[in-house]
């Protein structure tokens, strides 16, 4: 059974991952700025008032956020993950044809699936390290889990792919206009600076097992 606090909560889960606050979002869905305000979510008699239907529909489609996500936010604020399918494949064949799309996402055939909780990205993946590479971060067999949708920030843990199909996992170090720097997570291996022409996409990986 839903609860008041598990809808509420969830709204602000969805306005916090659109960068906005509470008015933001009701004002980014067309709504009064007060919608989703706290002192709007009691009645002055103390009953609990709850968002129409109309109001979380709007909020959904502003933020271009499925149903399935938001019942994802309900089901974290309720402390019960919701384990959701994820596309995986091992990283030695990441670099080949066929596997990715020119946005990044997974296509093609060929993938396995992994159960992972709340991911929010439709086009989220998992990649299962192999080899010594990237030691001590990650170790042959662990996976990682890629948001093709994720914003990136300096120092994020990043999976690159560049267009003459070479695929690896590096930190963010500096993006500009023309270069992405980049700094390799084993510390036996030197930095790369990739012209921005070269690189076909850049993903954040979310999730390690460890």
């Amino acid at each position: 059974m839903l609860t008041h606090a598990q809808i509420w909560n969830a709204l602000d889960r969805l306005a916090a991952s659109a960068g906005l606050s509470a008015s933001g979002l009701a004002k980014k869905s067309g709504l009064d700025p007060t919608t989703f305000n706290k002192s709007k979510r009691i009645t002055p008699d103390g009953r609990a008032r709850w968002p129409s239907t109309e109001s979380v529909a709007k909020a959904l489609a502003a933020t271009s956020t499925t149903v399935d996500s938001f019942v994802q936010f309900i089901a974290e604020g309720s402390g019960r993950a919701i384990a959701k399918p994820v596309p995986l494949i091992g990283f030695a064949e990441a670099g080949a044809g066929g596997y990715f799309d020119d946005a990044g996402f997974p296509a093609g055939k060929g993938w396995d699936e992994i159960a992972f909780p709340s991911v929010a990205d439709d086009h989220a993946y998992a990649l299962e390290i192999s080899g010594d590479s990237m030691q001590p971060a990650y170790r042959q067999g662990d996976v990682i889990v890629v948001s093709p949708g994720a914003a990136i920030r300096r120092g994020d843990r990043v999976v690159v792919k560049t267009r003459a199909g070479e695929v690896m996992v590096k930190e963010l170090k500096r993006r500009t206009a023309k270069v992405i720097e980049l700094r390799s997570i084993n510390p036996d291996h030197g930095e790369r600076v990739l012209p921005v022409s070269d690189v076909l996409w850049v993903a954040r990986v979310v999730w390690a097992s460890q």
